[in-house]
């Protein structure tokens, strides 16, 4: 397998033991999109949403790639609760670790697992183990007893050059060793949890649908309650966590996901589910490295998208990487109108979407769960508007819905959504098709797929929340099993 460490600028870390690129050249040059067995290190000195250094590691996974760090891991970083809760198995080592050091406070620079001082060695190797970030610290404060108080990432400029040589060093090491380390074990109640927001402005659910899940649940046996954005201390006290919010990676649904994960909880809509799906520059990758069919699709960047616009075919839509409900989508007519729209988008994100308009009376949208399908609707777009929402109206304004029984829709529209939600987990997943001469392309997957009452349970009725909650119950009992 082949190593390449990626870092913004090829001076960052001088006499690196394997290939450098920049992240800019990982994301852009074609000679890194097909060669599945390649190892990426990424080192770019940003990780923050959407920048290029969390591309890198979001589209080393869309292209097979394996990575260091994973972007569930960068994610973790964001909230210090999810890390306490992640290393707080280490509490002995921790004081063992420490117990030399007679200051109030200390700090432990993580480098691949190692610190230079080797007499801290274990407690590097096993904070590594369970947050696997190539750089990083930690800040202990002695409070009768130590306790970790931060921690960081650490950007490969930020280190001191008389340490770099050691970064280079640790970095050869750990891609020789591979070591392999045991997650927490977790534990199982029979609590199921429901996550809305009472302010949300289009909700995946309907205070009508909300009931029905109730319901359901009590029928097969949980005791549910609902839950609300401020109550993510309130975890514990449940066995599984059902988020009926729209999601997003740089959002509190993220972190709920995320915390009760770590804590032991079956959880709908998984981190790495909200992660794959709501980012839809990493699905364009994935669904194109498994020749999923899909409107034509090129990823756009501030260096590109002017020379790209002389080789485009107007119009096309341009889509935000985290766009949802129609929300950050726009339809562009001519090379104006793309001067115009892009670089108020590029503010928000380096890489954008530009993708072949399809037009369509409707859009398919079909449920999925467990890797069955579950239901089908189509969707109308609104009146007089090329998408389903029309959010340029007074109000909430959507086109007709119609839903099918899985008899009636086309093979090939059932047979692709699958293969595509195949690719991101065994989760809950609405697909978005577009039907077009005899064939289904794909538009995106949703993690978190709308079910309001009247619409998409209108063929399965009640059986549709019960067969959600059965799902709940089996994935809690194989956890049990399994522990």
């Amino acid at each position: 397998m082949k190593t390449i460490i990626v870092v913004d600028k090829k001076g960052d870390l001088p006499d690196a033991p394997f290939e450098t690129v920049t992240a800019r050249s990982y994301l852009t040059n074609p000679d890194y999109l097909d060669d599945r067995k390649t190892y990426v290190l990424n080192l770019s000195r940003h990780y923050r949403y959407q920048s290029l250094g969390y591309y890198v590691s979001l589209l080393a996974a869309a292209r097979g790639h394996r990575v260091l760090p994973e972007v569930m891991k960068i994610q973790d970083f964001r909230s210090m609760k999810v890390l306490k809760q992640i290393t707080q198995r280490l509490h002995d080592t921790i004081q063992k670790g420490l117990a030399e050091i007679h200051s109030d406070s200390f700090e432990l620079s993580v480098y691949f697992g190692q610190n230079v001082a080797r007499r801290h060695e274990k407690l590097a190797r096993e904070l590594f183990g369970i947050l696997k970030m190539p750089l990083f610290r930690v800040r202990f404060e002695n409070r009768k007893s130590w306790i970790i108080t931060g921690i960081s990432i650490l950007s490969v400029n930020e280190v001191p050059d008389d340490h770099k040589p050691f970064i280079a060093q640790f970095a050869g090491e750990y891609m020789s060793q591979k070591k392999r380390y045991t997650k927490p074990s977790a534990h199982t109640h029979y609590d199921l949890a429901i996550l809305i927001n009472p302010d949300e402005r289009s909700s995946p659910s309907d205070q009508k649908a909300l009931d029905r899940f109730v319901r359901a649940g009590e029928k097969i046996g949980f005791k549910m309650e609902i839950i609300f954005p401020d109550d993510m201390n309130r975890l514990a006290e449940f066995d599984a966590l059902f988020i009926r919010e729209t999601t997003a990676v740089n959002h509190h649904t993220y972190r709920f996901a995320r915390l009760a994960e770590t804590m032991g909880l079956v959880v709908i809509d998984d981190p790495e589910s909200i992660l794959k799906c709501t980012n839809k520059v990493f699905l364009a990758e994935l669904l194109q490295r498994e020749k999923i069919p899909t409107p034509q699709t090129i990823i756009i960047h501030k260096d590109n998208y002017r020379q790209l616009c002389d080789s485009l075919r107007f119009p096309t839509v341009i889509k935000l990487p985290d766009s949802s409900f129609s929300v950050g989508v726009v339809k562009v007519h001519d090379a104006g109108e793309w001067e115009e729209r892009l670089p108020p988008m590029f503010e928000k994100s380096d890489l954008l979407l530009a993708q072949e308009f399809l037009p369509t009376d409707y859009d398919w949208r079909v449920g999925i769960l467990d890797r069955q399908p579950l239901f089908a609707c189509r969707y109308f777009m609104a009146r007089g508007h090329w998408q389903i929402y029309d959010w340029n109206q007074t109000g909430r304004n959507w086109g007709k819905t119609e839903t099918l029984p899985l008899y009636r829709v086309p093979d090939f529209v059932l047979k692709t959504a699958l293969e595509a939600s195949n690719l991101i987990g065994d989760g809950f997943y609405g697909v978005d098709l577009k039907e077009v001469n005899g064939k289904a392309y794909v538009i995106e997957i949703n993690d978190n797929p709308s079910v309001e009452a009247g619409v998409e349970d209108d063929h399965l009725k009640e059986e549709l929340y019960l067969t959600i909650m059965r799902s709940f119950l089996r994935r809690i009992e194989h956890r049990k099993k399994a522990h």
